[in-house]
């Protein structure tokens, strides 16, 4: 069998697929591939159904996510993309926001597992539903936002501002959900412009074709 190679801390690759080594061992959230290596269990990372995936397979550089480190994510929906965080933080705390009552169930039984997920039912346009939450965690270091919403660099930027004095953003830009009246090039130099002005620094910018249409991730640093 062909050897694991690392990619990113926390990520390895083998073959064309991606991997995480399992915090939850026997458990999967969204019907992933499982595979035992070495008397360990890695889950394949599916970049059809997650974004950061999909900017891991199409190239992304810039890793800030580390062992122990607090995240604040907007748009969690059931868990698939913070499970496989959580796979790689392993300790620390995910605070996983989302506006939709009908993920929670599904949430909450992930959380179950990977048990540094934390589910708040909550709008990510009122950082001050869940400012205490935040607060009793303690320090953010990343914000991870995946919301389809016009205003949603508004949004991210209102978060940055709350919550984080200094660390990373992992932003999936959703072109089409912004403006479909303009191209997505235009819609993504226009909202990196807007993240510029408030101060972000933009690292990389990674397109998610073919897993995801007209979408764009942006790393940014305060």
């Amino acid at each position: 069998m062909e050897a694991l190679r690392p990619l990113l801390y926390g990520v390895w690759g083998l073959g064309e697929d991606i991997l995480t080594l399992s915090l939850a061992p026997g458990k999967r959230v969204y019907g992933e591939k499982v595979l035992r290596i070495e008397g360990k269990e890695y889950r394949v990372w599916n970049p059809y159904r997650s974004k950061l995936g999909a900017a891991i397979k199409n190239g992304l550089k810039t890793w800030a996510f580390r062992k122990g480190i607090n995240i604040l994510y907007l748009g969690v929906a059931e868990g698939t993309t913070a499970s496989h965080i959580a796979d790689v933080v392993r300790e620390g705390i995910i605070i996983g926001v989302d506006i939709a009552p009908r993920v929670m169930p599904k949430l909450m039984e992930v959380s179950q597992w990977w048990n540094i997920i934390l589910p708040v039912l909550a709008d990510a346009g009122k950082p001050e539903e869940y400012k205490d939450v935040v607060e009793e965690v303690g320090r953010i270091d990343i914000i991870y936002q995946d919301i389809a919403h016009p205003d949603q660099t508004k949004i991210l930027l209102k978060n940055v501002e709350q919550f984080l004095e200094k660390g990373f953003v992992y932003y999936a830009i959703k072109a089409r959900s912004i403006d479909v009246t303009k191209s997505p090039a235009t819609v993504f130099r226009e909202e990196i412009k807007k993240l510029e002005r408030d101060g972000i620094d933009v690292i990389e910018k990674i397109p998610l074709e073919p897993y995801e249409k007209d979408h764009l991730m942006v790393v940014g640093q305060v």
